[in-house]
This record gives C-alpha cells, sequence and structure tokens, in this order.
C-alpha cells in the first residue's frame, strides 16, 4: 500500500505569476484583499476577542469561584414546609428522614430540610435541618429538634 509520502508527482505543478494584468484570477488585488492595513507587509492584528476578554476582571463573582464552595455532586435538600408536616404527621410523633420516606414525601436519595410554616404539634425532628423559623415554631409549639 501507498503512503503520502512515497508517491511520486506525475505531472507538472501549475504555475502562475500573481499581480499580473486585470483577469480574475490573482490580478488586481493578488489575493491580499483590499487596499489600507490589510494590503500592507507585516499585517498582524490582534483578534478583537482577545481585548474583550483582558478587560473582563479575574477571579471575581459566581462563575470562578464557585467550584471552591460548591458541590455538584450533592443533591440540593427538599423543602418541606411545617403545615405539610402539620398535615400528614400526628402530635408528639418523631420524624426522620425514614419517615419522610414511608409516608412519601421525599424519595430516598434526599435529603430534607424543614422550613417555615405554622404548626401546633409538638413534634421530635432528628436527622433533618431547619430553617430558623421552622426552628422558633417547632419549639414554640413545644417540640425539640435533635442535631444528627
Amino acid at each position: 500500500m501507498a503512503n503520502l509520502n512515497s508517491l511520486k508527482r506525475t505531472g507538472e505543478r501549475a504555475y502562475r505569476r500573481v499581480g499580473r494584468g486585470q483577469s480574475s484570477t490573482k490580478g488586481k488585488q493578488s489575493g491580499r484583499g483590499g487596499k489600507g492595513q490589510t494590503a500592507r507587509a507585516g499585517n498582524k492584528r490582534r483578534p478583537e476577542m482577545r481585548d474583550i476578554i483582558k478587560k473582563l476582571p479575574k477571579r471575581r463573582g459566581y462563575g470562578k469561584n464557585r467550584a471552591r464552595t460548591v458541590d455538584p455532586t450533592k443533591p440540593n435538600a427538599f423543602a418541606i414546609s411545617l403545615s405539610r408536616l402539620d398535615h400528614v404527621f400526628d402530635s408528639g410523633a418523631e420524624i426522620t428522614l425514614k419517615t419522610l420516606i414511608e409516608k412519601g414525601i421525599i424519595n430516598r436519595r434526599q435529603s430534607a430540610k424543614i422550613v417555615g410554616g405554622e404548626t401546633s404539634k409538638k413534634f421530635k425532628i432528628t436527622g433533618c435541618s431547619t430553617t430558623a423559623s421552622a426552628r422558633a415554631a417547632i419549639e414554640k409549639a413545644g417540640g425539640t429538634i435533635v442535631a444528627k
């Protein structure tokens, strides 16, 4: 099988002087574009996009530094309002991730966060994070929150 480096030219290479005459091929500007800066020798213009990129500030804001604080593999906690828990659970119930899964409130792979709302029932919450307003409402009703 013939390789590219072993192929031999079978005919003469086409030769044409450029920049001669007014014909349509390689005449007038001779493939060098229009007049002006682009027609001169040493025409090296910097791309505009580079100047735009260089003017942008470095390492500020959401995009650049986000990877340092956010773990994309960790799923977000599912927000559950206290009002919903008030409808589903009885007073004195212990609320854990397992009981939330059994009641069909969250899926198996989710973590839960209890957010604000109204409740008059006394709950014991274990293994779920809570917001400050939810914690205050639970403790006001006489419930307790146990850290993980």
